[in-house]
């Protein structure tokens, strides 16, 4: 069992052929024997964040707009943030975040925007999520779909996200830099 994904980074290897997936990088949320659960970080979509969540649209980070986060539920917004580190609690006592990995947390944006702009310092908001069952990830990850790498600190608003895919791979040990120049058609090389 590949165990303890939580915090780290899924990226979508070439193999990885379905539309869905194909070049994604997906910081994972939660991980346990029952399943998994991340969002994907490098689809931005096209709906402005004033459009779909405006209460939290001045403090998003850019740009500020709805990031497709997988297909499951996509109706449902899940949002990262980044603490600031004076921040030690949620604000007044409340349960503004919750925890992933260090400064990491996922958001709740039914709270009080400006309580929340005074505690983060980066947010970002995700229709859907991707999710696996018990042992469906671990399989994925042994058939070579996926590469397990560790997450930067702001890998999760990165600034173009369109880049990300390759940004990630090009910083990873050898061999694995190398696939960051994998052209996305192998055909038309």
């Amino acid at each position: 069992m590949t165990a303890g994904l939580a915090g780290k980074l899924l990226v979508a290897s070439p193999a990885l052929e379905s539309p869905i997936f194909a070049r994604t990088v997906i910081a994972m949320l939660e991980h346990t024997e029952e399943g998994a659960l991340g969002v994907v970080i490098n689809r931005p979509g096209d709906a402005s964040l004033m459009e779909v969540v405006p209460p939290v649209a001045d403090i998003a980070s850019a740009p500020a707009v709805l990031f497709s986060g997988g297909p499951v539920e996509p109706n449902v917004a899940i949002a990262l943030g980044v603490i600031e580190p004076s921040a030690t609690a949620s604000p007044m006592g409340g349960e503004a975040w919750r925890p992933v990995v260090g400064p990491l947390v996922t958001v709740d944006l039914d709270y009080d925007p400006a309580l929340l702009a005074a505690s983060l310092r980066e947010l970002r908001v995700f229709a859907g999520y991707a999710g696996w069952s018990g042992g469906q990830l671990e399989g994925e990850i042994e058939d070579g779909s996926w590469f397990v790498v560790d997450r930067m600190p702001d890998d999760a608003f990165y600034d173009v996200p369109d880049r990300l895919w390759s940004a990630v791979l090009r910083r990873q040990p050898w061999p694995l830099c190398a696939v960051a120049n994998f052209p996305p058609d192998p055909t038309m090389n």
